[in-house]
């Protein structure tokens, strides 16, 4: 087997058709996660947008309710800052906060401040307990929300008894404070809370669902008369929808990093995803120790196992490691030939003289030097010429 065969592999590039082959799989694996964020997205974009929005007409919207109100002479107002739920605040106004849980605990006790004595009515939907005791002092929110959804009012208020049954089913209190009202209890628990202020005719009610605000089940059971009832006792409603944009959520001077920023849950899938790849190359590493010699359990040609080296070579762009071969393996067959053992092969002083011995145009040491030990080709072309000197030196010195 002489080095000549070898060349044409080394040089042969992969095709179209086998990079489509080695590649596809993770093209396919791209474009099924790239249609599958769309669909998500579409989905989730469709399915909650304008949610507890009164200028909303989807299903999650709240237009509806709203319209029934400005039929009773109730006008809607719809704010997004604290500023303006503040300002808002009054004796003749209801404050409706949407998603009280996005406000943080600086923003709760400065909109409760400002409702607290205000002797209106403060409407929370679906407050957890991140904001419920901060907005209804004396309520504090169960871990366990309720498994109906519809439920009966069993309480003395008087707009539960006109509206009857309707979906309040969600978030349970527990009220610590006597003198309120506690309304469409869910094991014991109600799910509806009334709290009148310490002065004034003002309240707060607390809902533990927003499902008699919405749209699409306005009209079911007496969700209306509960929603306008609660909603209409005053003239004026002011409709606040809480942003993450809103300058009030920081403090002035406050400076957060790239990672307060991103939201919990991002860390906590980053974390996961490292456990996740740490457990995948645990399984995938069969052999944590050296590699161990196996018998091979078929013969296979020495022309294959070349050719399988040698593209090897090329994938890798590994010319130094060919020509290291190349070298190594001519200066072991030339050995014998010059009389020097084969341990000393790849001494310099010991294989260049007695090469040159057997040369009958008595070559250049320093150029045999260069060849059989010199430093790495550059190129491919240089990599094919280094090859063919290698083959005719040998052959040179088995005729000598």
């Amino acid at each position: 087997m002489t080095t000549e065969a070898t060349l044409p592999s080394t040089s042969a590039s992969p095709t179209a058709r086998q990079v489509w082959t080695r590649a596809r799989g993770v093209v396919l694996a791209l474009v099924l996660l790239l249609v599958a964020a769309v669909a998500i997205a579409a989905i989730r974009s469709t399915e909650r947008h304008g949610s507890l929005d009164p200028r909303s007409a989807d299903p999650y919207g709240s237009r509806a309710v709203a319209e029934l109100l400005a039929d009773r002479g109730v006008d809607t107002r719809v704010v997004t800052t604290l500023d303006e739920a503040r300002a808002a605040a009054g004796p003749d106004t209801t404050l409706l906060v949407a998603v009280p849980d996005l406000l943080t605990h600086r923003q709760q006790s400065s909109l409760r401040s400002a409702t607290a004595d205000s002797g209106g009515r403060t409407v929370l939907v679906a407050a957890s307990s991140w904001s419920v005791e901060r907005l209804a002092p004396g309520v504090v929110a169960d871990p366990a929300t309720s498994l109906d959804s519809t439920l009966s009012p069993d309480c003395g208020l008087s707009a539960a008894q006109r509206a009857g049954t309707a979906d309040t089913g969600g978030i349970r209190y527990t009220v610590t404070h006597p003198g309120n009202d506690e309304c469409y209890p869910s094991e014991r628990l109600p799910t509806l809370v009334r709290v009148p202020a310490a002065s004034g005719d003002g309240d707060t009610v607390v809902l533990g669902a927003p499902d008699i605000l919405y749209n699409d089940t306005l009209d079911e059971r007496g969700n209306a008369s509960l929603a306008l009832q609660l909603l209409g006792s005053r003239p004026h409603l002011v409709w606040y929808l809480p942003t993450l944009s809103d300058s009030s959520a920081t403090n002035p001077g406050e400076e957060k990093g790239f990672l307060d920023l991103l939201p919990s849950g991002w860390l906590w899938g980053t974390l996961q995803l490292f456990f996740a790849a740490a457990l995948a190359a645990l399984w995938r590493a069969r052999r944590l120790g050296p590699l161990v010699p196996e018998k091979l359990p078929v013969a296979i040609r020495a022309s294959e196992t070349v050719e399988g080296r040698a593209r090897l070579y090329r994938k890798a762009n590994a010319r130094d490691r060919a020509a290291t071969a190349l070298r190594s393996t001519t200066r072991t067959r030339l050995a014998p030939l010059t009389g020097v053992p084969v341990a000393q092969a790849h001494a310099p002083e010991a294989l260049l003289p007695a090469l040159s011995a057997h040369l009958h145009n008595d070559g250049d040491g320093q150029s045999l030097h260069s060849l059989l030990f010199g430093p790495p080709p550059g190129d491919d072309a240089a990599l094919i010429s280094l090859a063919d000197q290698l083959d005719a030196l040998e052959r040179e010195v088995r005729r000598s």
